[in-house]
């Protein structure tokens, strides 16, 4: 049975029927470690009722009524993001694309724990950047698109989101299965591999074209990987070992760990150098030094 290798959405990924949302690449890269100085207050969405420690990653559901409603509206906008903010998306992508299962499956990018990892120094933009900061810079990267008003609903509401997602977690710093633990091919990845392995495994949901399947209105079924409807060479899952780690740990849906290394380099490295948009600000980043190994410019 065909299955594919990239995210079903959402930010949840893709290889069930066409029922569910699929996800798709765009994930952020992994923290630096020096802080600075000037770091800048993480800021505070509206108060909720204060969650019992629990563990990191049990399922969680945000609970009906007034006091959660902007935590309800930010898991909406993660989860159909490409349609709900149209003047700030320009891609056909949703963030649990990346984040799966609502932000909460380990080694998928999740957001449990993300309020006590901001703000931190980050070498691409060579600032500390709060959480705000590292929400536009997937809007303006994974989503192709410009970033959202920092006082606006969206904002507000996905950082609320983000907040529910945390509370309870003792150490979000210190959770095994944060980012995406980093792999190492045994030998060069080779993008030929990698076609015969997406054309056999990923193609299904993904096409061959890499294009995805959108639904009735424009939902994204399964995530465009390539062109211009996916995500610009700025985001995250456009370096190779971000792309890697993503592919070993998730994909194909709901076999996640199935590939060898290798093989999740190989997939990653054919389907990351196909056609995508350009990124508009890469001359601005790394301003500091510490470009990556992988970056594409």
């Amino acid at each position: 049975m065909v299955r594919c290798i990239v995210p079903v959405f959402l930010l949840t990924a893709c290889g069930a029927p066409l029922t569910p949302e699929a996800p798709g690449p765009g994930a952020p890269e992994p923290a630096p470690e020096a802080p600075a100085p000037d770091a800048r207050p993480a800021a505070s969405p509206a108060a909720q009722p204060a969650a019992a420690p629990q563990e990191p990653w049990a399922r969680r559901g945000v609970p009906e009524g007034p006091d959660f409603a902007l935590a309800r509206r930010g898991l909406e906008l993660a989860t159909d993001t490409h349609r709900l903010l149209p003047d700030n998306v320009g891609d056909a992508l949703n963030c649990t694309n990346c984040h799966l299962e609502e932000a909460q499956r380990p080694k998928a990018a999740p957001w449990v724990g993300v309020t006590d990892r901001y703000p931190k120094y980050r070498k691409r933009s060579g600032k500390v950047d709060d959480l705000q900061d590292r929400i536009n810079g997937c809007f303006e990267r994974s989503m192709n698109g410009t970033p959202l008003a920092r006082d606006s609903e969206p904002m507000l509401a996905l950082v609320a989101y983000m907040a529910f997602l945390s509370e309870g977690v003792e150490d979000g710093k210190a959770l095994e299965g944060i980012g995406m633990p980093r792999i190492q091919p045994p030998e060069e990845p080779d993008p030929a591999r990698g076609e015969a392995i997406y054309i056999a495994k990923c193609s299904a949901c993904h096409q061959v074209s890499g294009a995805g399947v959108m639904g009735p209105d424009d939902k994204t079924m399964f995530p465009p990987l390539w062109g211009e409807r996916s995500y610009n060479i700025g985001a995250g899952m456009a370096r190779l070992d971000t792309a890697a780690a993503f592919v070993k740990w998730n994909m194909p849906h709901g076999q996640g760990g199935s590939l060898t290394d290798q093989e999740a380099y190989d997939v990653a490295s054919y389907f990351i150098f196909q056609d995508r948009p350009d990124f508009a600000g890469k001359d601005k980043d790394w301003p500091k030094g510490g470009k990556p190994r992988d970056a594409r410019y």
